[in-house]
């Protein structure tokens, strides 16, 4: 039987430094040798092929020296030392050295690390049938099936300490933002977790804040750079945190925080590591109390932030944030955030966040003072007023992350700030407001209406095209969260109303605010009645002739509102397709799109509907009057068609308008009012009733 233990030294020696625990080198490697003989089934550990690999210069004791060296130790108890300068080709440098016998297979191979580019050879070394396969570290490894895993603290034996962790979330929020950080919720989670399970187990867990509190903890994302701010509980909660409310205030939750580290490590089962994740000096008494018990006491801070008082404590291990949990600075993330998306990858959704509250009230200041910029002050004043943040202090905080992350741009010396009109985050939040508020203001003003409801409002908002852009207008739970934080924000307003058909039931409706609304509301394009039934001929003429000629039952919407731009200055699409929507004419769905493996947003005409059956009669009445000036080989002139026809004016306008964007007709270069007919087009010859035969129609 061939059996091998590979013990990765470097690893290992500093895990059990990092835990704070001192052994003797000599009974871990003799403990590991016989652990990995019993389990191989060995009859002696000498049967055992045993691997000690580090960069054994580092542990060289100078000539002379008193003791003996970790790398005497391994080599007097049997091991084979194979030294690695260069961790990079660790794995490699084994199996070439080891393993490169074809004729040679392992029937038991144990790898005592938690490092993956070890840990890994177990898909490398050449194996029998019935190999066991053994990986002695601290969790399970991802991504090895058949590997068998046990902890290594089970192996030697160790005492496990358990480690009690008590997080004061705001403090810890706003001061890694003021050092500039950009808050990975993600990132910062798992790095406190893995951080808090290297000292031992970890057997309670709390973060302390005013839960709920607007403006209250900085800004944080995902990492899919959604901000996330408004689900942080629920996704400590997800990790195993428990939330815990405190009063809003700066010494609210370390009163709280103090009050439950004294309560518990005074109870007979408390952990034996307290680690305390706050900066606050006001905590120094309550370590020192805490120490007085016989329990290790651990401080988390962020540089510069920490009190000095606590960092110069030789009592306390000062353990820093930043250091264990992969943040970025705003610079950092900046340039991830402008980096392209990879082939295949969504973008992530623009939703509302803080810089949502600091980037309107600032545009509402704007438009109040008809300036570009505003004092600080001033902005500092609106924040607080409407609730964005708690304080002043928080307020200016927020500023400045904004100037950080390039959102706003702030004079210090004239003590004035504005917004920078090239940030994608300004760009993007005023086009949402402005394309909201231009719908509702429309809404009101074309139909007559005192409000729009609320169900209404969205799907007006999902069929604008002018809202378009990546992680812009993805589903009704978007785009009600859009239109809630400009309700918030006092820019629109939203009541409940009795329901017209019902009046004991109550729907919410959308106003525009009397103060607000209108001072940021896009100048209102009126759209006429003209207008309207203009484009609802475009609409079903297109759609019939998309349809019938390519034999499908919908047509693509956001590919017919490309085709009828050139003749929507303003609503009159979004307002014809709702209007068609209502009188039954037209269906709007999802449907399954052969060329893509995402659904795609259709319209389909039903043929029945009075309003389809009377626009394409009069279609088919035109095309006639042109095939009967064609027959004749007359020329088709303004005049011609008018006589024909029977239209004048703005029909005939509105005709030849219709007849020339859908290629029937083609105007003559040169010639003023004089067009040519395309014959052989899908939708005269099926007029003109030649053989179903498919011709090209030049589209």
């Amino acid at each position: 039987m061939t059996a091998y233990l590979i013990v990765d030294v470097d690893d290992l020696l500093q895990r059990l430094e990092a835990r704070g625990l001192v052994l003797d080198i000599q009974t871990i490697a003799t403990s590991l040798l016989n652990a990995a003989s019993l389990a191989a089934g060995l009859g002696s550990p000498d049967e055992l092929m045993a691997i000690a690999v580090a960069d054994w210069n580092r542990y060289r004791r100078p000539s002379g020296s008193a003791g003996v060296s970790v790398q005497q130790v391994f080599a007097n108890t049997g091991y084979d030392l194979f030294n690695v300068p260069d961790r990079r080709v660790v794995a490699d440098a084994l199996l070439t050295h080891y393993f490169s016998f074809e004729q040679q297979v392992v029937d038991e191979l144990i790898i005592a690390s938690s490092r993956m580019d070890i840990a890994a050879l177990v898909q490398r070394v050449p194996v029998s049938e019935r190999a066991r396969l053994r990986i002695w570290g601290d969790e399970p490894p991802t991504g090895l099936p058949g590997v068998i895993f046990q902890p290594l603290e089970v192996i030697l034996g160790l005492p496990s300490k358990t480690v009690a962790l008590y997080i004061d979330f705001e403090n810890i929020s706003i001061s890694l933002s003021e050092q500039g950080y950009i808050i990975n919720l993600d990132d910062l989670l798992e790095g406190m977790i893995r951080q808090a399970q290297t000292h031992g187990q970890v057997i309670h867990m709390a973060a302390y804040a005013p839960w709920g509190q607007r403006g209250s903890l900085a800004p944080m994302i995902d990492r899919t750079g959604r901000e996330v701010s408004d689900e942080v509980t629920s996704r400590l909660a997800r990790a195993n945190i428990d939330p815990v409310y405190s009063l809003p205030g700066k010494n609210s939750a370390d009163m709280r925080i103090a009050k439950d580290v004294l309560d518990d490590s005074a109870r007979p089962d408390s952990a034996d590591v307290f680690i305390i994740a706050s900066g606050d000096r006001d905590f120094n008494e309550v370590f020192s109390a805490v120490r007085t018990r016989n329990k290790q006491v651990i401080v988390w801070g962020v540089r510069g932030s920490t009190s000095r008082l606590l960092e110069s404590n030789p009592a306390l291990s000062v353990e820093y944030i930043e250091d264990f949990c992969r943040l970025r600075r705003a610079n950092e993330a900046m340039a991830a955030h402008t980096a392209p998306y990879a082939p295949g990858e969504e973008p992530p959704e623009f939703r509302p966040s803080q810089w949502s509250s600091v980037i309107l009230q600032l545009d509402i200041l704007l438009a109040e003072r008809a300036a570009d910029r505003v004092s600080l002050n001033t902005l500092v004043r609106r924040l607080v007023e409407t609730h964005a943040v708690p304080n002043p202090e928080r307020a200016e905080d927020l500023i400045l992350q904004a100037a950080k992350q390039g959102i706003l741009v702030v004079d210090t010396e004239q003590g004035t700030v504005m917004p920078n009109a090239n940030s994608e985050v300004v760009a993007k939040t005023r086009l949402i407001r402005d394309r909201i508020v231009h719908r509702v203001a429309n809404t009101l003003h074309v139909r007559g209406w005192e409000y729009v409801n609320y169900g209404f409002l969205l799907k007006g908002i999902g069929m604008d095209h002018g809202l378009a852009g990546p992680g812009l207008n993805t589903t009704d739970a978007w785009r009600s969260e859009w239109v809630d934080t400009l309700v918030r924000e006092g820019i629109l307003v939203r009541e409940l109303v009795p329901h017209r058909h019902n009046p004991e039931d109550l729907v919410p409706v959308i106003k525009l605010s009397e103060v607000e609304g209108p001072a940021l509301a896009p100048q209102v394009i009126g759209v006429s009645r003209d207008e309207v039934e203009a484009m609802i001929r475009r609409i079903i003429v297109s759609v019939e002739q998309f349809t019938s000629f390519r034999g499908f039952a919908w047509c693509p919407l956001g590919s017919l509102h490309r085709r009828l731009r050139p003749f929507d200055p303003s609503t009159a699409f979004q307002q014809a397709v709702e209007e068609l929507q209502e009188q039954g004419a037209v269906v709007i769905n999802e449907y399954d799109n052969p060329l893509s493996e995402f659904k795609t947003k259709g319209i389909s005409l039903v043929e029945e509907s009075p309003i389809v059956q009377r626009v394409l009669d009069e279609r088919n009445r035109f095309v006639r009057a042109l095939l009967a000036l064609y027959e004749q080989r007359l020329p088709l002139s303004r005049e011609a068609i008018r006589q024909a026809s029977g239209l004048d004016g703005r029909e005939l306008d509105l005709w030849l308008s219709i007849m020339q964007a859908e290629n029937v007709l083609k105007a003559v270069p040169g010639q003023t009012d004089l067009y040519s007919l395309f014959r052989t087009h899908h939708t005269v010859c099926m007029v003109a009733g030649d053989p179903p035969a498919r011709a090209e129609s030049g589209e």
